[in-house]
């Protein structure tokens, strides 16, 4: 990935919908040199996918939290089962393995307060291998999901 690749990212995360035209005059690029590389991009996977990148209390997601799940030892084995509920949930938005006491963070949407505490005891925790969770509730957001440093340069 050279400079140009690099250049065509950050101006994409910051512009999904940007055409290939405007890429290309920011960059100097013919639009079907622009194309080509993106395309690149996409088969290569750096680029995962397109997405609109919407406000949750804007759709009635009042609550935000992060949910720390921890598994079961005894049926570890089941990790892979568990994992597919996990992504079944339209709740969990966002799923990491972390190292710790617990082997989940897990990043969780929903209505209200009653309505999280319904989906975490009445669903999550009934999941075979889920051993127990642990809620943060989200405040305020203070910096949204952003652009992946790209260019970021170390001291």
């Amino acid at each position: 990935m050279d400079k140009i690749d690099k250049k065509i990212l950050e101006l994409l995360q910051n512009d999904g919908r940007a055409s290939n035209v405007e890429i290309g005059e920011s960059i100097h690029l013919s639009a079907p040199q622009c194309l080509r590389r993106v395309r690149a991009l996409e088969e290569q996977g750096v680029i995962r996918r397109y997405a609109a990148l919407v406000a949750p209390s804007a759709v009635g997601l009042g609550v935000v939290a992060f949910v720390a799940l921890s598994l079961d030892r005894d049926q570890f084995k089941q990790v892979r089962e568990v994992e597919k509920v996990i992504k079944a949930f339209p709740e969990i938005i966002e799923c990491f393995t972390i190292s710790g006491d617990f082997d989940y963070m897990l990043k969780v949407v929903s209505h209200d307060l009653k309505s999280l505490s319904h989906f975490l005891t009445d669903r999550l925790m009934q999941v075979p291998g889920v051993a127990g969770v642990r809620s943060m509730i989200c405040l305020e957001e203070v910096k949204p999901l952003s652009s992946l440093p790209i260019e970021m340069e170390y001291l």
